[in-house]
């Protein structure tokens, strides 16, 4: 029963619709003419549209390595320009009155860092000057901190470079420094071989000075030999005489060795002198190798410290020349038709909307006529 109420409901209202049909066509189509009269008349508008960079610039991450940010997040960049920041900022520029300001917007691309500008305008090449002004005007904002960042920059690789010049500095004065060492071991080794050459005169004196106590010894042994023999044979007459002659060269040969023995005793500590002094000499050199070595080191060490702080400069060039000002990515340019009036569909939303509503006048109008019959 339900189910037969509800079929003959359905069949009323179309009979309702069948019977105002002239009404819902008529009105709707005179509405669609409207629209479509109006929406020819209508000035068209064209959607200019640009893309904006905005600029960027290299971090280090507390692991060391480097990471690529924008200098503003384009999603402020966004709100600033749908807010109307710069509005009345380029209204001015361009002599143009606020009031006729046209609307921009802004949206950032999805998964970049582009922020994309668009106007609709009749006028394409006052859109295009808005378009151009505004990123000029972001381009401002944007390169002061860059800026900011090339000089913080240049300001590390002039430090850099002056702490370079600084370890150059000290290099070159261990550099003198050994080379003065090497004079002086240069000096302390001719000393030595001059002290060798005096230890082999001084031995080979010593070993003519033996060999001359020894020709002494000798004689004085063959003297004290006859001189005994000339006592044993007791002869008169010679025998004062010969043993007074054997007694004085005896004497004389004892006090020749005791010279020689003297200065046998000198020469051995000369040798004694020349062998300490070049033993001394030889250990200068071993202390002035060791502080030759030790400069050798700082001086690597140097070098390694200047070849890192080379890497570090190098880096920061790198850094620098990754920086990206501000950029237009794509021109302002206008679409390849206007994008305003949408005459098809104007046409469209018109006949739908008065299908509806001129139906529902119907069914109004169905209404009003059974009430005026039930009174």
């Amino acid at each position: 029963m339900d189910d037969h109420e509800n079929e003959i409901e359905l069949i009323d209202f179309l009979n309702i619709l069948w019977k105002r049909k002239w009404l819902i066509i008529l009105s709707t189509l005179s509405l669609v003419i409207i629209v479509g009269v109006i929406s020819f008349l209508l000035p068209p508008k064209w959607e200019i549209t640009a893309l904006i960079q905005p600029g960027k610039f290299l971090i280090q991450t507390e692991g060391g390595q480097f990471e690529e940010v924008v200098v503003v997040d384009p999603k402020q960049v966004v709100g600033q320009i749908n807010e109307a920041t710069y509005n009345s900022i380029i209204a001015n520029e361009l002599n143009i009155k606020l009031i006729k300001f046209p609307k921009l917007r802004a949206t950032n691309l999805q998964d970049t860092n582009l922020v994309r500008t668009s106007i609709k305008e009749k006028d394409v090449e006052k859109a295009k000057l808005i378009l151009n002004s505004l990123f000029n005007h972001l381009k401002e904002q944007f390169d002061k901190k860059i800026e900011v960042e090339i000089k913080n920059i240049d300001s590390q690789t002039e430090t850099k470079r002056n702490l370079i010049k600084h370890q150059e500095l000290v290099k070159k004065d261990k550099l003198g420094e050994i080379k003065l060492n090497q004079i002086e071991k240069n000096i302390i080794r001719q000393e030595i071989l001059t002290a060798k050459k005096k230890l082999k005169i001084s031995e080979n004196r010593v070993n003519s000075i033996m060999n001359e106590l020894k020709e002494v010894k000798k004689r004085i042994d063959e003297l004290e030999k006859q001189q005994r023999k000339t006592l044993a044979e007791k002869k008169e007459g010679i025998e004062a005489i010969s043993l007074l002659l054997y007694s004085n060269e005896v004497q004389q040969n004892l006090r020749y060795y005791n010279t020689l023995d003297e200065k046998l005793s000198n020469e051995k500590i000369t040798q004694e002198n020349l062998k300490l002094f070049i033993k001394e000499k030889n250990e200068e050199i071993k202390q002035l190798d060791t502080r030759i070595e030790r400069w050798k080191t700082e001086i690597d060490k140097i070098n390694n410290e200047i070849e890192n702080i080379k890497n570090e400069i190098a880096l920061l060039n790198d850094k620098k020349g990754r920086i990206d000002h501000a950029r237009l990515i794509k021109e302002p340019t206008s679409s390849l038709s206007p994008v305003f009036p949408n005459k098809k569909l104007n046409v469209l939303i018109a006949g739908v909307l008065g299908l509806l509503i001129f139906a529902m006048l119907a069914f109004f109008l169905e209404y009003l006529e059974k009430q005026r019959v039930k009174a």
